[in-house]
């Protein structure tokens, strides 16, 4: 009975990839979907094909070649960076600064405070570094007498803290706000130059 089923099952699965002529419903252009397969290409249409002009399109490859051939002539223009550019008022060769002479005394003076100046960033530097590794030692030190009383709490110690990162936070200002104060809305103009090549 199961045998005879299945191969009624496969001879209808076979037979559906048959092409066959289905009556169609109402008109041939609402047509059942048993017939969508024998229905399609008979509907298809050989594309039309374009007359081509030789002459036209000989004429349109040359004014292309001579296209290219012009751009390849004209140097590349090259868009200008204001910023890059020295304004004429500001290259003036008289706009020229004269620095008053200094007498010797103030030279030397200048010397000195220089020198000074000099030793005491490197005295700042030096204990600036000893008090990092003495901290840093200390650290080591305690680290290594929390091992001995818990590998745990060690572990917990030096595993790292991902909240620390980024850190935030908002500072004084130069000027605190003013307590009910409405900023006017600024107007923008835009002077860019717009450059087409």
């Amino acid at each position: 009975m199961l045998a005879a089923a299945a191969r009624g099952l496969c001879g209808a699965r076979l037979s559906s990839w048959l092409p066959q002529a289905v009556p169609s419903r109402r008109s041939h252009w609402q047509s059942s979907m048993l017939a969508f397969r024998a229905s399609l290409p008979m509907r298809a249409q050989p594309k039309k094909k374009k007359k081509v002009d030789v002459k036209r399109e000989q004429a349109q490859k040359d004014r292309m070649k001579k296209k290219i051939k012009k751009l390849e002539k004209a140097a590349p223009e090259f868009i200008p960076i204001e910023d890059f550019v020295t304004a004429v008022k500001y290259s003036d060769s008289n706009r020229v600064r004269s620095l008053p002479d200094l007498s010797p005394e103030e030279t030397e003076r200048r010397v000195l405070l220089l020198k000074k100046w000099c030793l005491f960033k490197q005295k700042q530097d030096i204990a600036e570094k000893k008090a990092i590794q003495s901290m840093v030692d200390a650290q080591q030190e305690a680290l290594k007498e929390l091992r001995l009383e818990s590998e745990e709490l060690y572990q917990a110690a030096i595993r790292r803290d991902e909240g620390l990162f980024p850190f935030e936070r908002d500072g004084p200002c130069y000027t605190p706000p003013l307590p009910g104060y409405d900023p006017p809305e600024g107007k923008c103009v835009d002077i860019t130059k717009v450059y087409t090549q």
